[in-house]
């Protein structure tokens, strides 16, 4: 273990930064910016539709292209530059062609960048023994001051700024990319020559486990689509809405800085169990929160929801996946959380027209199934990881 270079942990997490601060405006906002562009919500909807499944595809595919040149930082620029690229084409005359065009390769484009990120800075927590979790926070501090900017920003007036500051974050997140060094596997000195185990892509058992650490995600479909319409639907002030989501994130950003003080770190899967009990907690009593404190008491969790259940799939992740393919192992975690997070909004959307309290208890069982299966997979990913060294 090397003694890392000055500010590199700063530079991954400024890098972290750049990249949520990006997709904090984009991810709420750009329907907005849609709508003042003349656009319907019939349109709005066939563009992202069509740009979360071209994302999905291009995800493990523009991460394995990275990880076979083995130019990881040079990749996230060029990626993030064609991004940019592609949000510059609302600067000229825009028809419902060339707006798909933007919004459909900006999102191909994005799609590699964070687990190429994510593949980078584990490699610096296992070279320089950095934390992971602190460094990986301040991509979560990134998305909430792109929240209560574009909250600012979201009108007809300054909808451009909006633009303009999305692909400004992409060119910053590709610029600290390439200020960063590279990073290789570090051994000890004296140590014989490791030679790095096979890829996993072609095991059997990867994919099962894969599609676990992607339903945990998965299980907040109902939530991601459908909470905001819950809580107004009850009377909830859209300020307090505001107020509820930034709880859940900065739970997310406690437990990022406190987690590599947890003793459970050694252990993954704990991680993924704990997640998996806290989303059942949840979803089962979501609907029935009817203050706002206790519906900000269930926001908490959202630490363990999400947070933990990150933690554990990638720190899994980077120890069966060999560092040179560390990117498209991400990639593919990625793709795994989209393709059910896809279905999950689907069946979540029949659902919530027919009762809106069932989706959450759906996404309660779906929780459930989760836990079950991660204690029945803990010994094989237990040895995965010994055997990976």
């Amino acid at each position: 273990m090397t003694r890392p270079p000055p500010k590199l942990s700063t530079r991954v997490a400024g890098l972290f930064a750049c990249h949520f601060f990006g997709f904090g405006l984009f991810l709420p906002f750009l329907p907005v910016v849609l709508e003042f562009r003349g656009l319907n919500a019939e349109d709005i909807g066939f563009i992202l539709g069509a740009g979360t499944i071209t994302r999905i595809a291009a995800s493990p595919l523009l991460a394995n292209l990275a990880d076979r040149t083995g130019q990881r930082r040079l990749a996230i620029l060029i990626y993030c530059v064609a991004g940019a690229a592609f949000i510059g084409l609302f600067a000229g005359p825009t028809g419902l062609v060339l707006i798909s065009t933007a919004v459909i390769g900006y999102m191909v484009f994005q799609a590699p960048v964070l687990p190429l990120s994510d593949a980078y800075a584990l490699d610096v927590a296992r070279n320089t023994g950095t934390d992971y979790a602190r460094m990986r926070l301040w991509g979560s501090a990134g998305f909430v001051a792109a929240t209560l900017a574009g909250g600012a920003l979201a009108a007809q007036a300054t909808n451009w700024v909006i633009l303009l500051l999305i692909a400004v974050a992409a060119l910053m997140t590709g610029l600290v990319a390439m200020s960063m060094p590279s990073q290789k596997r570090e051994e000890p000195p004296g140590a014989e020559v490791r030679i790095e185990p096979a890829s996993p892509f072609a095991s059997l058992w990867f994919w099962p486990v894969l599609t676990v650490f992607g339903l945990f995600q998965a299980s907040h479909a109902a939530f991601y689509g459908f909470g905001t319409l819950y809580w107004q639907a009850m009377g909830v002030p859209d300020v307090s809405i505001g107020v509820l989501w930034a709880v859940g994130v900065v739970a997310e950003i406690g437990l990022f800085a406190i987690a590599g003080r947890l003793p459970i770190r050694l252990d993954p899967p704990v991680f993924l169990i704990v997640a998996g009990i806290a989303a059942v907690v949840r979803w089962g009593l979501f609907p029935l929160a009817d203050t706002f404190a206790a519906m900000a008491a269930l926001q908490l969790l959202h630490a363990l929801t999400f947070g933990a259940a990150h933690l554990g799939a990638v720190t899994i992740l980077a120890k069966v996946v060999p560092s040179r393919w560390a990117g498209t192992g991400q990639g593919f975690l990625s793709t795994s959380i989209g393709i059910q997070m896809a279905i999950g909004l689907g069946v979540c959307g029949a659902l919530y027209e027919a009762d809106p309290d069932l989706p959450f208890y759906l996404m309660a069982g779906v929780a459930a199934v989760g836990v079950v299966l991660v204690l029945a997979l803990t010994p094989l990913i237990r040895r995965h990881m010994a055997d990976a060294g």
